[in-house]
């Protein structure tokens, strides 16, 4: 699917990835079939607890041409003169613009170069990619600021890319094929690390206590790469939509158990002339049996209420002036087979019929709406991330492993098998150019996802 990109983050999460223009409407749906001997039910996991601890936004500005940053060196050029807060404001939202996106088109590219995997393809694009962010950063360096206020902005923003370009090429070596054939050329790449390197020691961005505690440098780093989102990535903020229908329901609930509770004590006061152990023993029990059952009542017509309708609000604001960039209204739920879309039910039919197992629905919807009538200078679009981490729905999973058993002539061998699991996933999205479907089949077990399948529409 054009529209949407689903794929694997960690090794128990995968994420989404799509696009959006100004003033755009977009709606996305998420099909799970859970198989029922993994254990899911609203019983084992609540809705609630899945959505605030394993589901997670992002959305930040985005530039298609990643290999080439869309703001460029005349905004970090630019000297702001005087006390005027804005001209630091303009120029720390600037340096993190070109700061961010150069991050962005790093990461893109070395995950691109890992995948080549003989030493003849591997060597070159690296060497090519070393050239091109070694001009970038030159950029950058080309205009530091005279002005102190603007130099620990800038400082900042040149520590983090200066590390994050070394350990990034490390990375790259490390995980890279190995060839005596490119000695010169790792030695090249090698060469650019320790100059990164030795640049920060030279500009003294880190005391000696910090550079040898691994721990430390990372975490310093994790607070650098935040600074430079400062203006680039949206703060979210999220507002739960039935916070006051859920109250004037458990009002509602309570008010008719007490309006009947009472109707039953006046009735049992008016039957006895005087206070007996058997009135006592009668109001005992009303009262036990309002306690027992208020909670179960609530909750069954709380469930009955709120089926189909929206939970949450995510509010995505500009982290400096507070504009509003993206409002997304979140849906998350157990569903029935008849509750499905036609169009969700016919591609669940078209599964094999050994995958055509007894299985419990589970329904992610989420509507975007680009608030913004335009973005930055440079910026067309802003990315849009969704991550899902599935650990919740391997909690309840068997080890079971066992062993395989072959006959090899006259030797019996055995080896060890793993348990795996599969759902099967549907992805729709729906925006003014249509309905856009696609089937997925995640395989997994107890530690990760073992694979991702794009299905085949028939």
């Amino acid at each position: 699917m054009k529209k949407v990109k689903l794929t694997q983050d960690e090794n128990l999460s995968f994420k989404l990835n799509h696009q959006l223009l100004p003033e755009e409407k977009q709606r996305i749906d998420l099909y799970f079939s859970l198989p029922l001997d993994m254990g899911i039910s609203p019983s084992t996991l609540n809705v609630e607890d899945f959505f605030y601890s394993n589901i997670k936004n992002h959305s930040a500005y985005y530039a298609a041409k990643i290999h080439l940053p869309l703001v460029r060196s005349r905004f970090i050029s630019q000297r702001f003169e005087g006390e005027n807060p804005d001209s630091q404001s303009d120029y720390r939202l600037n340096l993190n613009l070109y700061s961010y996106q150069l991050k962005i088109a790093l990461d893109a590219d070395i995950k691109q170069t890992l995948k080549l995997k003989t030493a003849e393809e591997f060597y070159p694009a690296a060497i090519e990619l070393v050239e091109q962010i070694a001009t970038l950063i030159k950029k950058l360096r080309r205009y530091t600021p005279s002005d102190k206020k603007l130099s620990s902005f800038f400082e900042n923003a040149d520590n983090y890319l200066s590390w994050h370009i070394e350990q990034s090429f490390l990375k790259l070596l490390s995980k890279g094929p190995k060839s005596s054939d490119f000695s010169t050329e790792r030695e090249f790449l090698l060469a650019f690390c320790r100059d990164e390197n030795a640049y920060r020691i030279d500009c003294k961005y880190n005391s000696q206590v910090t550079l040898d505690d691994p721990n430390r440098i990372t975490n310093k780093m994790r607070l650098l790469q935040r600074l430079i989102e400062y203006g680039v990535v949206f703060q979210k903020k999220t507002r739960y939509l039935d916070l006051q229908l859920k109250r004037l329901v458990t009002g509602s609930v309570t008010a008719v158990i007490m309006a009947f509770v009472m109707t039953l004590v006046l009735n049992a006061r008016s039957n006895f002339a005087e206070v007996t152990l058997a009135l006592i023993a009668f109001l005992g029990l009303v009262y036990g049996l309002r306690e027992t059952f208020k909670e179960d009542l609530t909750k069954l017509i709380w469930r009955k209420v709120q089926k189909g309708r929206p939970k949450w609000q995510n509010l995505f604001v500009h982290s400096v002036n507070q504009k509003r960039i993206l409002s997304q209204i979140l849906w998350l739920e157990y569903i029935n087979n008849k509750d499905l879309p036609n169009s969700v039910n016919e591609l669940f039919q078209q599964r094999g019929q050994q995958n055509k197992q007894d299985a419990r629905l589970f329904h992610f919807r989420c509507d975007n709406k680009v608030l913004a009538k335009e973005f930055l200078p440079g910026y067309d679009e802003i990315q849009q991330q969704i991550f899902f981490n599935l650990t919740p729905f391997v909690r309840f999973l068997k080890k079971g492993a066992g062993r395989l058993y072959s006959l090899d002539g006259q030797k019996i061998s055995s080896q060890g098998v793993e348990r795996r699991y599969q759902i099967n996933l549907i992805l729709r999205c729906i925006d003014k150019e249509g309905e856009h479907l696609q089937r997925f089949k995640i395989t997994l077990n107890r530690s990760e996802i073992v694979n991702i399948e794009a299905m085949k529409l028939e």
